[in-house]
């Protein structure tokens, strides 16, 4: 089968582990050049060995979603080493504080807000820019089902990622007609580094969520960079403003 992203450049942000990592080597796979980011410098350096031990090409930049200097030297680093960025998947995230909205501590809602909501509008900017000196490009942004449903105890979780799917449509109708693309992925319940502590700390917790999901299980990381890599690719090609949940069928109840 060919590959469907041949000498393309993709960034990814939190991808030293789950979706993003998961991303990243789904994008090298289809034949894209990758730089991988996180703050997580292990984990990111993990990334990009696997992608180079599968044959790919890729290098990590280390880049703090709350900075907005470390961002735009993130883009920067991306066009100096491969002359050009077409897919984007802005996926580094928080989850917050796990508390009802009148103990929410302040601290907590800056930060997610900072990094899920405000990274991803400083990412789009510059990546934006960028592609639009070429006239083409692909973004996808991590969402949430907590994007599109309240989410008890996780306010500015679901805050972020509602704003998040604001932007992502916002932007689409900006730069339809400038051959941009931006969408975003929704998981449900993804077994991942940032889940799996939610669900080690709540005992029987796993048990039902999987039984309030349609297929009867938790998502892995890998079924969502398989959306992802779809919706930068050409086989999108007339899909932009998109939210698209990815989560088992939770959100068709």
């Amino acid at each position: 089968m060919a590959e469907r992203l041949p000498g393309k450049v993709a960034l990814v942000t939190g991808a030293s582990s789950g979706i993003g990592r998961a991303t990243a080597l789904a994008f090298a796979r289809e034949g894209a050049k990758v730089v991988v980011s996180d703050v997580a410098i292990e984990g990111g350096d993990e990334t990009v060995r696997l992608i180079k031990a599968a044959g790919g090409d890729a290098r990590f930049v280390r880049a703090d979603m709350a900075r907005h200097e470390e961002i735009e030297a993130l883009i920067r680093a991306a066009v100096d080493t491969y002359g050009r960025l077409d897919c984007a998947h802005n996926n580094a995230g928080v989850p917050g504080a796990d508390a009802k909205t009148v103990e929410y501590p302040l601290a907590d809602w800056e930060r997610v807000i900072a990094v899920n909501l405000t990274g991803v509008w400083l990412c789009m900017k510059h990546e934006i820019a960028q592609m639009l000196t070429q006239g083409s490009g692909s973004i996808v942004n991590t969402a949430s089902v907590a994007g599109l449903q309240g989410f008890a105890r996780y306010s500015a979780y679901a805050a972020s990622k509602h704003g998040v799917v604001g932007l992502t449509k916002s932007a689409a109708l900006e730069y339809a007609r400038a051959g941009i693309r931006v969408n975003a992925v929704c998981p449900g319940y993804i077994r991942t580094g940032m889940t799996q502590p939610m669900l080690d700390r709540r005992p029987g917790l796993e048990e039902r969520v999987s039984s309030i999901e349609p297929v009867g299980r938790i998502g892995r990381p890998q079924e969502i960079a398989e959306a992802v890599v779809w919706l930068c690719s050409d086989a999108a090609s007339f899909v932009t403003g998109h939210a698209m949940p990815v989560d088992g069928g939770l959100t068709a109840r």
